[in-house]
């Protein structure tokens, strides 16, 4: 089988082959509304969402006595006091200290993790376990569209301020106290679950799985118990703007494209991978793939970074941490220039803007959108959706630190040269959105989840 390598080759360079990528948006095979995606964005906030993420991010087993040595050794993050029965946000960067991607470790017993997250973490895990010489085994759980024998177990969230008296009819009675980052069991009708307290917000959800054949008994008993509660199925319409809203950052670019210390990766990566068939898309277009790499800092990880241990990419995260950095951040866009984009929709030939999709405008794998301010580059939007609960458009990226809230800045919208040969992108003219800095979506934290 050809290899992430031979694929990059043959297409001649690494961002020729990314901008030729074949997968379009990451999709969420649920679907696509259950009433409608206004009413569902707003149910997180104002009484209880129920979404399903069984199928859309794999999983990876990690068993065996080297197990935490190896996530040690792939995370930049401490693992002082992880053991059974916890969760850790994995944060795994190159050898050049930028980011490969994250994901959230479940630990279900001594030595054995679930690893949940979008592929390139996992792969990162998979491939230093298959290849690095540690005492484990690795088994991997495939996202439901390239699984053919099934998901092993169901994951879902009820998230919003009804939720706590929705578990509490389903477990019959109150539930166990689970602290941050921690999981714990309880009932939900006959079935038993294990879930993890994540939340970001003020608002009671958990996220909770077991085996997938229970799924359906699971749903429905929560659906009866939570219909006087306003419980409300999300779609995959509105699931897909989550992400903007709650300031999580997945759809970056991972940094083993390049450099020859990642050539063993790229090897022993197959040309019909997750990351070989990745696109890349959006306004913001260079010639150096390094442009679009992002280091933890610019994500919003450096709290978490600690250096009291040995891991990949550590001496160039030392060598870089007193560097200015970006930061993450959001921008609401002003409505008379969106009002703009749809008005040039009946306008001939290219005339048009890019069409913007609602509610998630992401229409590529890794989408790079310019935030500029008197025409220098100042940002970069990864994800922008409109939200029901904002009543607007708002961006989420990487700004520059001289950036504050209130500032006045433009989002590029469209590509550039009436647009790329990715099949999705139609024929248009590129355009500028004015936008607002803001600090965040909500003013009490907000909806928060820790991935997609």
């Amino acid at each position: 089988m050809p290899s992430l390598d031979d694929a990059i080759r043959e297409a001649g360079g690494a961002l020729q082959l990314l901008r030729s990528g074949r997968s379009g948006a990451f999709v969420i095979p649920i679907r696509s509304e259950f009433t409608n995606w206004r009413d569902e964005q707003e149910s997180w906030r104002t009484s209880a969402a129920l979404m399903d993420l069984s199928h859309h991010m794999p999983d990876l087993q990690v068993e065996g006595p080297d197990t935490y040595r190896l996530l040690q050794d792939v995370g930049a993050n401490s693992f002082k006091g992880f053991g059974p029965m916890k969760a850790k946000q994995l944060v795994a960067v190159g050898y050049d200290g930028n980011m490969i991607g994250d994901a959230i470790l479940f630990c279900l017993a001594e030595n054995v993790v679930r690893i949940v997250g979008r592929p390139p973490a996992l792969n990162w895990v998979q491939f230093h376990a298959e290849t690095g010489g540690y005492d484990v085994t690795v088994r991997r759980d495939e996202r439901t569209i390239v699984n053919p024998k099934g998901r092993e177990l169901f994951r879902l969230q009820l998230q919003g301020p009804t939720a706590g008296p929705i578990y509490e009819a389903a477990n019959g009675g109150p539930l166990p106290e689970i602290p941050f980052f921690h999981m714990g069991r309880f009932k939900i009708g006959k079935h038993e679950v294990t879930a993890l307290n994540h939340r970001m917000s003020g608002f009671p959800g958990y996220e909770f799985f077991g085996p997938y054949e229970e799924l359906e008994g699971v749903r429905d008993t929560l659906l009866e118990v939570g219909a006087e509660y306003g419980i409300t199925q999300v779609g995959s319409r509105a699931y897909a703007s989550v992400a903007t809203e709650s300031g999580w950052i997945a759809n970056t670019l991972p940094s083993y494209f390049s450099s020859p210390e990642h050539e063993a990766y790229r090897r022993w990566q197959s040309s019909r991978s997750f990351d070989a068939t990745l696109q890349m898309g959006g306004s913001y277009v260079t010639d150096r793939i390094e442009d679009y790499y992002v280091t933890p800092w610019d994500l919003g990880y450096g709290h978490v970074l600690k250096f009291d241990h040995d891991f990949i990419g550590r001496d160039a995260l030392e060598a870089r941490k007193d560097e200015p950095h970006r930061r993450k951040g959001w921008v609401k866009w002003h409505k008379e220039d969106v009002a703009k984009i749809v008005e040039s929709y009946y306008e001939p030939g290219d005339k048009r803007f890019k069409y913007i999709e609602m509610p998630a405008a992401f229409y590529t794998g890794a989408q790079f959108d310019r935030i500029e301010q008197d025409g220098a580059v100042k940002g970069l939007a990864f994800l922008t959706s409109y939200t029901a609960n904002v009543r607007g458009w708002i961006s989420l990226g990487v700004l520059d630190a001289s950036l504050a809230p209130g500032d006045e800045v433009e989002v590029v919208w469209g590509e550039p040269n009436g647009g790329s040969a990715n099949p999705a992108v139609e024929r248009h003219t590129q355009t500028t959105v004015r936008a607002t800095v803001i600090d965040r979506p909500f003013a009490e934290g907000t909806q928060g989840s820790g991935h997609h």
